[in-house]
């Protein structure tokens, strides 16, 4: 049954969890998928996904900061970019 519903599950909802995954608190999360979704192709956001380093880490275990910089890894400066501005703008909301 889990496997029905994350198939069905929109870009968003795959992204927030996987931010959450990540290690990133679920408010932070559902900000930045918010932003992300609509800014980054699927491509980039499957890139995103495979972020191992990140992977199966605590909710609010790790900064914006430290995702960003993980995020440089995949040497993709329009993810960095929008990963960087989501992640400041949804820590002042």
């Amino acid at each position: 049954m889990t496997v029905t519903l994350s198939a069905c599950a929109t870009p968003e909802t795959r992204v927030r969890n996987g931010l959450i995954s990540a290690g990133l608190s679920a408010p932070i999360s559902a900000c930045m998928a918010d932003r992300m979704v609509d800014r980054l192709s699927l491509g980039q956001l499957n890139k995103l996904n495979g972020l191992s380093k990140l992977k199966k880490r605590k909710a609010g275990d790790v900064t914006i900061n430290e995702f960003v910089k993980q995020t440089r890894a995949l040497q993709d400066p329009e993810i960095i970019g929008v990963v960087s501005s989501s992640g400041v703008i949804c820590a002042v909301k």
